[in-house]
């Protein structure tokens, strides 16, 4: 049952953060004076539909709890040139799909329900008046507000493009801060040589609140139950942040740590083992062998509030360097296939973390926000990111790229992702 609550508890978050961007385009979208047809969280076929008597606008919920849209009328719609100055005047379409979220053709029916009854029918030949009662069964809903997408100024596109990223952003921010301020700010305490079997199992722990004002004295080296604040005067928040620190560095160096010792933050000098040299940002054998240590273990540090913000937005910017570089280091060959994972394997990771405590429930959130910001602003076709850079060229060349050409882009873009994310969960299993 356990399982199965953080199985569910992970299928939430997904569904949160791909909520939270979907309604980061909306927002931008209706401030802006788009035209949208459809808010849906998840894809596949709804489970709940429901449009707005007010606006005409459709919201639903999906049956595939793995993605979402936000239908802008004539987003995709690569006859958008050769359509009459009518319909550019504002005459609805049928939106196409947006390809970066794979939503699904709606005909005019699913768009509109009507009641198909052999009074209808009949009544379409002219044999007699429609009851009352079928006359109470249709609703009418007002034509949703707006410019077409592609109508807009490329400027106005950008906004609403960059939009949901920039919320997956704020709330990976604001669950960093929560984190570090609930429960304290990721820090590794250090363990030189290999504990006993009880003392292994203890990987997480907190500390005392820390600041300038505690003690600094230089000692020797690194002790067992020190936590790392920062080496070579560098803040460190991540595994990756010790191998940036330690890169290049030889055998024998001597390398200054900011540590917390009994109550005191002091400066130890640990003198490496190895050279810093990691074959990839997966390397921790090496960082352990270069410090000369056994292991570091998580715990945490509470801070002021001043230093917590400012950690939060630090710490945010880590996540997101390390998604960068774990793609740079996928496409250079240093990381294979295997260090991927898919849809299945995020729910999996986050389903463990979130049934491990709050402080892994929060961080693992925080890091699919960052991710989903990142992920989504490259410049890969049938991604926000890629559309950015469609409408820049437009932009600079006062002339849209072929509408049809681009469409084609974006669906063998998200062809190939949605490729990628089955082949790299495959190979999680075998």
């Amino acid at each position: 049952m356990k399982s199965v609550g953080g199985v569910l508890l992970a299928v939430v978050i997904l569904l949160v953060m791909v909520t939270v961007h979907e309604f980061g385009h909306y927002v931008a979208g209706k401030i802006l004076g788009f035209k949208i047809n459809e808010f849906s969280v998840g894809f596949g076929p709804a489970i709940l539909k429901k449009r707005s008597k007010k606006t005409g606008e459709l919201f639903a919920l999906r049956i595939i709890p793995l993605g979402g849209y936000c239908a802008f009328d004539g987003e995709d719609d690569y006859e958008d040139e050769n359509r009459e100055d009518g319909a550019k005047n504002g005459e609805a379409d049928t939106p196409f799909a947006e390809m970066s979220e794979e939503k699904p053709i709606e005909t005019a029916a699913e768009q509109t329900p009507v009641v198909a009854t052999v009074e209808n029918a009949a009544n379409e030949g002219g044999m007699y008046e429609p009851t009352e009662k079928t006359a109470e069964k249709k609703e009418e809903y007002p034509e949703p507000k707006g410019a077409r997408f592609n109508d807009q100024p490329p400027w106005k596109r950008i906004i609403v493009l960059i939009a949901g990223a920039t919320m997956n952003y704020i709330l990976a921010v604001f669950l960093i801060i929560l984190m570090f301020a609930s429960v304290g700010r990721p820090v590794y305490k250090v363990v030189v040589e290999n504990p006993n079997p009880e003392a292994a199992t203890a990987q997480t722990a907190s500390v005392e609140q820390t600041s300038d004002a505690l003690e600094e004295a230089a000692t020797g080296g690194l002790m067992t139950g020190d936590v790392i604040l920062q080496i070579d005067g560098k803040h460190v928040y991540m595994i990756t942040d010790y191998m940036d620190a330690l890169e290049g560095k030889k055998k024998g160096d001597s390398v200054p740590v900011t540590v917390l010792r009994e109550e005191k933050r002091q400066t130890a000098y640990m003198v490496l083992a190895a050279n810093g040299d990691f074959a990839n940002m997966s390397d921790t054998n090496t960082l352990l062998k270069a410090m000369n240590i056994y292991g570091l273990y998580t715990v945490t540090e509470k801070q002021g509030f001043f230093p917590t913000i400012g950690h939060s937005f630090a710490y945010s910017v880590k996540i997101g360097g390390t998604v960068l570089r774990s793609l740079g280091e996928l496409l250079t060959g240093k990381l294979g296939l295997r260090a991927m994972g898919g849809p299945v394997t995020t729910i999996k990771i986050t389903s463990e973390a979130a049934a491990s405590g709050l402080l892994s429930f929060l961080n693992i959130a925080a890091f699919i926000g960052v991710n989903l910001a990142v992920f989504n602003l490259l410049p890969i076709p049938a991604l926000d990111g890629c559309k950015v850079i469609f409408c820049i060229i437009e932009w600079i060349r006062k002339k849209p790229v072929n509408r049809k050409v681009e469409t084609i882009i974006h669906f063998v873009g998200i062809v190939f992702l949605f490729g990628f994310a089955i082949l790299v969960d495959l190979l999680q299993l075998f």
